[in-house]
């Protein structure tokens, strides 16, 4: 495992919009290949390299990347083993660069960023860091100092040079990504760096719900309750959103009513 000796705070990564990126493959020769890739590129900052996926599970905690290049098939644990194996908190943005194309659906479903197929072109590389790169200034909203006190929560959402604050009554859902939660809120989604446990708790008394491990619905905004043939269950919002539900709905019908 190699790292670099100069550490820089998130907030003068975020600043200088300096990605610290973590190589995660077993095979030498395409770390050596994504290090010489990111080598041309500006503002990026290697952190660490590691040739399976327990050392990637430690070396998250340790060195905080923003960015995780991750291969899926590595010794004691693949990339997906890895990503469960992060707290949320813990997790940064994730890219897979992987040579079997069959695992993009189950990629996309842990919340990846992107799916690079080896070998890895550089102009296509430096397309996924521009993705990563607005992820990273996306993920900079946090909860305003109301949430931790549990009254009158806001959420400040940052946009570029704006920061906007969000209360809870402009909220229709929100869904789970990761270590983010999005904030639906009409037709603009944003990304918030907080854990649904910690919103279900805190948004409770604000007329909010936790509907299934991955959505926390306004009641207010549910119109009526699908049942589908094979027996799903979806919350219909008036803006004609289906969120599914997998909590009881007597217990749902209860708060509804």
């Amino acid at each position: 495992m190699a790292t670099l000796e100069r550490r820089t705070s998130p907030g003068e990564r975020l600043d200088h919009q300096a990605l610290r990126v973590l190589i995660a493959d077993n095979e030498r020769i395409a770390r050596k290949r994504l290090r010489w890739l990111l080598e041309k590129e500006e503002n990026v900052e290697i952190a660490c390299e590691c040739s399976n996926g327990g050392s990637v599970v430690s070396a998250v905690k340790e060195h905080q990347p923003d960015l995780v290049l991750l291969d899926i098939k590595m010794p004691d644990m693949n990339g997906f083993d890895v990503i469960h194996a992060l707290e949320p908190c813990d997790r940064p943005a994730i890219v897979f660069v992987t040579a079997f194309d069959n695992h993009a659906v189950h990629a996309f479903e842990t919340c990846a960023l992107d799916y690079l197929l080896k070998p890895v072109a550089a102009a296509r590389l430096g397309k996924t860091l521009m993705r990563v790169r607005h992820h990273v200034r996306s993920a900079t909203s946090s909860v305003s100092p109301q949430l931790a006190a549990n009254a009158n929560p806001r959420f400040s959402v940052r946009c570029g040079y704006r920061t906007t604050f969000i209360g809870p009554e402009q909220i229709d859902w929100i869904e789970a990504c990761g270590n983010y939660a999005i904030l639906h809120v009409d037709a603009q989604n944003h990304l918030l760096r907080e854990t649904m446990a910690r919103l279900e708790r805190v948004l409770r008394s604000a007329g909010f719900m936790r509907v299934s491990r991955s959505a926390i619905v306004r009641l207010n905004r549910i119109k009526e309750i699908q049942t589908t043939r094979k027996g799903h269950r979806f919350a219909v919002l008036r803006s004609g959103i289906r969120v599914c539900v997998t909590k009881s709905i007597r217990e749902l019908a209860a708060r509804l009513r």
